[in-house]
């Protein structure tokens, strides 16, 4: 079970972080997402990490801004969201990644959080 946390409404420039706190003992055994999805549009991928966060893949549109980082300790995932604009206005999901090598393909996820609303005004 993955539960997101974190969202609200910000002003553009502003920042905020998401964490995705998961159950069970198996987190560290999972590559982990965050994606998001904005009214009308598609879900799309922000961001990406390995199990043991040696490998971090981001979207051209959050490179720079967004960082992702996970505490398998904790069972937590988080999302370090710096500079926030407009356009970032969506609800976040995480996942967990269960096949395949590519982090950006939906496909690739089984596990999905719950969705946390990200609301920047300009």
């Amino acid at each position: 079970l993955l539960q997101a946390s974190g969202g609200g409404l910000v002003q553009a420039g502003g920042s905020l972080r998401l964490s995705c706190a998961a159950s069970g003992r198996t987190f560290s055994s999972y590559g982990m997402g965050w994606f998001r999805q904005a009214p009308g549009k598609e879900r799309e991928f922000v961001a990406g990490i390995s199990r043991l966060s040696v490998s971090i893949y981001y979207a051209d549109s959050v490179k720079g801004r967004f960082t992702i980082s996970r505490d398998n300790a904790k069972n937590t995932l988080y999302l370090q969201m710096n500079s926030l604009r407009p356009e970032d206005t969506a609800v976040y999901y995480c996942a967990a990644r269960v096949r395949g090598s590519t982090y950006s393909d939906t496909e690739n996820y089984d596990y999905w959080g719950q969705g946390t609303q990200v609301t920047v005004s300009s």
